[in-house]
């Protein structure tokens, strides 16, 4: 198979579309022979991406975009969530409204996500689901509390579902990138980089390229039978330094 069109025909759903990372993903995708379409609040204002609006926390506002890519295309078969955010604080000065804000949009965003493109892969037999979680979902990390446990829902959430829907050839997992380049976080104060380039075992970060090209093996045929897995993109940063 022609790997530049190994996802002909496919229709692919990404949340977050507008970001660094959601957009690489699209992009990837895409050039697998996907159309895909990013779901975010703003278009990417350096891109002709394909784009509609969705708030991922408003259960009509995800269910009216899915409904809207389905009419177009006439189906949805990969579902990826990488809409995410972060307020870090240390838990007993985490505001609860912060608290809150994380959840919805990377828990309960993925939720709302699955539960509205799963009936359309059930009713075709197969579909693909990729939830982009953190290595700090399942370390952990000084600050974080809010972000961290918001990515670890993503796993029990992922686990459950692959159980759930594996009968209907409907494969979920997630992906963990460690620390990624993108322009918000070269825009952080070195000492942070340069702490977090420490863990790294190959000494450099992760792209938002590479987190693309995981989506596009865990969404094409190599990836047929891996269901219910975390695959951790991260240079070695969950490990740390030896």
């Amino acid at each position: 198979m022609n790997q530049e069109l190994e996802l002909d025909g496919k229709v692919a759903v990404v949340t977050g579309g507008s970001g660094a990372i959601g957009s690489a993903i699209v992009r990837s995708l895409q050039c697998a022979g996907a159309r895909a379409v990013a779901l975010d609040v703003t278009p990417r204002h350096d891109s002709a991406l394909p784009w509609l609006r969705c708030d991922v926390r408003d259960e009509t506002s995800v269910a009216n975009a899915v409904g809207e890519v389905s009419a177009q295309h006439g189906s949805v078969d990969i579902a990826v969530h990488a809409a995410g955010v972060s307020r870090d604080a240390v838990v007993w000065k985490l505001s609860v409204e912060d608290w809150d804000f994380v959840q919805n949009v990377n828990l309960r965003g993925a939720f709302l996500l699955i539960r509205n493109t799963l009936p359309l892969m059930r009713a075709r037999g197969a579909g693909r689901i990729v939830l982009i979680g953190s290595i700090n979902g399942s370390r952990g990390k000084f600050g974080t509390a809010a972000y961290s446990a918001s990515k670890a829902g993503l796993l029990g959430l992922a686990k459950s579902v692959a159980r759930e829907a594996g009968r209907f050839k409907v494969l979920v997992n997630v992906i963990e990138p460690g620390w990624v380049r993108t322009p918000l976080t070269e825009s952080l104060p070195q000492p942070i980089r340069d702490a977090a380039l420490a863990e790294s075992l190959v000494g450099s970060f992760v792209d938002p390229e590479d987190v693309a090209e995981g989506v596009r093996f865990l969404c094409g045929p190599s990836g047929q039978r891996i269901t219910g897995q975390v695959l951790r993109i991260d240079g070695g940063q969950f490990l740390g330094p030896t």
